[in-house]
């Protein structure tokens, strides 16, 4: 029974019973996660490619390969089968917690499915759960929040990582189901287990936010418990001074958390450099704040020189035939009287260096560049003010550099500094660059001042697409249902058993009936199962029927398929002189098959039974050479490194983009549809949008007609650039 606390009596006035809270969460954990599915395909896929091409054991490269082919294939069905697994799964851990609460066992919580019975299967056991404590760790906050928000909910006083219904464990299992439905060959179920890492699976800290904020949303626990808090700050300051020497600087764009590289090195250099000359620098004192007492008389004087150099680069910048955006180097010689010899003056070099490098990047237009030379004195104040500045990605100053160059582009470039995005760059940089003197959240206000004018573009930018993503949906729609369609199709007609005309005829019509099938299946479910149906029926039909009751059976059954063929084919509009030839050759079939003698000899059997065999082998070489013929014609494949680049990209991300005739674009990945085989793009004129498939943005990659432009984390990438040229400190 489970031990109520006085929790409870904040439940009682909740709108919603609490299992029905708890049941609501499966839709938003099984959305957030299908949105990932398609770039997890991806992902596994180029790894099983990979893989093949790294082992040394043949018959272990061979199924790697067709496993990774399988899937890349036939990403729709595995994103089909993911779907339905994923959710079956929370449904069934939700009605578990609701069933056991507190009274479930710890060993059951971390099961997720699997049984240990033999070695192999223990090491399996063990492989995932280091990823899923490789995760638990990387998302420790965030669960932490959750299972207090849980527990709340069932009125206990705990919920352990291995009650949580949605622990990593919970979605490898689903995933590993998933696989083995979508591909029985036993061998390479075996090789996913190594290939489930978490630079391969998903991002799990917007799916942790998402429920959290849900619950949050539902007034349960909006401000968590003292005890949490506590928690949280002994998690975050506990550790040794080691520790945090060893925590990396920032993570670059495109590693994922699996991945992230150790920056100890370059973390030791940056301590190294902006010291005061000792040997030996401790974390909290890598570099002094300026505001200690000992030093206020060089803060006044150092920053009436920060405010001379100010006025100098604006003074500069309004001179005509300015060619160039100011820089803070050129003023290193005028700011060095005040700068002081210590940690300032290590801090000015490595900011001129820094913004030397933001500067040097041809993705920032000029118009912004001149906006981001005003901020070089705002945030050099910031960096000699905060010694977290060079330490913290998520320092304000560095994100308000970051958010100017990420959309930058965005600016249209023909309306110029008329461009209402840019006016607003423009109010908030002269209101940092005027009002900014020792208060870091500043930067903070003038950020949401910001966001919030981007988020206004990017709304009417959304509304513009609204009828541009309808019609990719609809478009990617027909080309997976045609997939299926087509795949369903070949599974009967492969083996070269059937008779050659209806082959033909279920390749060029009936594919064209399941794709409609499938297009509509969300309103009318029924619609493929007939379908298909109607599909094996009539292949049953024009086999061979050797007993009377067989015979009797095919004219009784008859008159139905030749109605649900007639439906059918009425409905895809095909209606010309070749259905009335179809059905003429079909009855000629029947006709025969009904006609053919009862009683036939061993012997003749065995004769009929060779000759079909034999005609089914030529039919199937004759495919077989027919699909390497059409295999040798076809376009070079596009190399896999230009498939991963494209199968990575995400919202947001700025491509420099040449059409076929030779006009050179910059677009903004607006839309990625859900399979991730049609890609929508818009300019900084939010009108103009067009889209494209994967296919062609891989060929466009491979042709050098399509690169990404830099322009997230240009301090960070700054910053490294001019670590890795600077001596290492012994």
């Amino acid at each position: 029974m489970i031990q109520s606390t006085p929790l409870h009596s904040e439940l009682t006035g909740l709108s919603t019973p609490r299992p029905e809270l708890l049941r609501a969460l499966i839709p938003l954990v099984n959305h957030q996660t299908i949105a990932q599915v398609d770039a997890f395909a991806a992902r596994l896929a180029n790894a099983l490619l990979a893989y093949s091409e790294q082992s040394t054991d043949s018959r272990i490269a061979n199924l790697s390969f067709h496993a990774g082919q399988l899937l890349k294939k036939n990403v729709y069905a595995f994103y089909h089968l993911a779907s339905v697994e994923l959710e079956k799964t929370f449904k069934g851990e939700i009605e578990h917690l609701l069933a056991e609460g507190a009274q479930r066992q710890l060993a059951q919580g971390n099961a997720g499915g699997f049984s240990l019975v033999s070695y192999e299967e223990m090491d399996q056991k063990l492989a995932l759960s280091r990823v899923s404590r490789a995760i638990e760790l990387d998302c420790a906050e965030q669960y932490a929040a959750l299972n207090i928000r849980l527990s709340h909910l069932l009125c206990q006083d705990t919920l352990s990582i291995a009650q949580n219904p949605f622990r990593p464990d919970v979605f490898l299992h689903a995933i590993y189901v998933a696989w083995c439905a979508f591909d029985p060959e036993k061998n390479s179920q075996e090789l996913i287990f190594p290939l489930l890492r978490a630079d391969i699976l998903f991002d799990f800290e917007p799916i942790l936010g998402a429920l959290n904020q849900w619950l949050v949303d539902k007034n349960i626990l909006p401000v968590l418990p003292e005890s949490y808090r506590i928690q949280r700050n002994h998690s975050q300051t506990g550790h040794s001074t080691e520790s945090d020497t060893e925590k990396p600087l920032f993570v670059p764009n495109g590693v994922r958390r699996g991945d992230q590289i150790s920056l100890t090195t370059a973390q030791k250099k940056l301590k190294a450099f902006l010291s005061d000359g000792s040997s030996v620098v401790s974390s909290d004192a890598a570099i002094a704040p300026l505001h200690a007492p000992a030093k206020e008389a060089l803060n006044v004087a150092l920053f009436m020189q920060l405010e001379k150099a100010q006025q100098s680069i604006k003074l500069m910048q309004q001179m005509a035939n300015a060619q160039d955006v100011v820089r803070l180097s050129q003023l290193q010689e005028q700011l060095s009287d005040g700068i002081g010899i210590g940690v300032e003056k290590h801090t000015l070099d490595l900011l001129a260096q820094v913004f030397d490098h933001v500067f040097r990047n041809p993705a920032i237009p000029a118009p912004v560049k001149e906006l981001i030379s005003l901020l070089q004195i705002p945030v050099l104040k910031a960096a000699l003010i905060d010694k977290d500045f060079f330490f913290q990605e998520q320092h304000p100053a560095r994100r308000l550099i970051d958010l100017l160059s990420c959309y930058s582009p965005a600016v249209d470039q023909n309306k110029g500094k008329d461009d209402p995005l840019y006016l607003a760059m423009q109010k908030n940089v002269h209101r940092v660059s005027i009002e900014f003197d020792r208060e870091v959240a500043l930067f903070e206000e003038v950020i949401h001042d910001l966001e919030s004018s981007i988020a206004k573009e990017e709304q009417a930018s959304a509304d513009a697409l609204h009828i541009p993503i309808q019609k990719a949906l609809r478009k990617e729609k027909i080309k997976q249902a045609t997939m299926t369609a087509t795949q369903e199709v070949a599974v009967r007609v492969g083996s070269g058993e059937v008779v050659a005309f209806v082959e033909t005829f279920l390749e060029n019509r009936w594919t064209k009936v399941l794709t409609l099938a499938y297009t509509v299946q969300d309103e009318k479910p029924h619609a493929v199962v007939d379908a298909i149906q109607t599909m094996d029926d009539l292949i049953w039909s024009v086999k061979p029927k050797i007993t009377l009751q067989e015979r009797q059976e095919l004219l009784n059954r008859l008159p139905v398929i030749l109605a649900r063929l007639n439906k059918w084919l009425s409905r895809i509009k095909w209606e010309d002189a070749d259905r009335i030839q179809f059905f003429a050759d079909l009855a000629e079939c029947h006709a025969s098959i009904v006609r053919a003698p009862l009683e036939l000899s061993p012997q003749r059997q065995l004769e009929l039974a060779v000759a079909a065999a034999q005609q089914a082998t030529e039919r199937r070489l004759e495919k077989r050479v027919a699909a390497e013929q059409a295999a040798m014609n076809a376009p070079l494949p596009v190399d896999e490194h230009h498939m991963m680049t494209v199968a990575q990209l995400e919202r947001g991300v700025w491509l420099e983009f040449m059409k076929e005739n030779k006009e050179v674009l910059r677009v903004r990945l607006a839309w990625v549809s859900p399979m991730r085989s049609l890609y929508i793009f818009t300019s900084s004129q939010k009108e103009k949008s067009f889209s494209i498939s994967a296919n062609e943005l891989e060929k466009a990659f491979s042709q050098q007609r399509a690169h990404i432009l830099v322009l997230d984390k240009v301090i960070d990438r700054a910053l490294l650039d001019v670590l890795e040229d600077m001596p290492e400190t012994k």
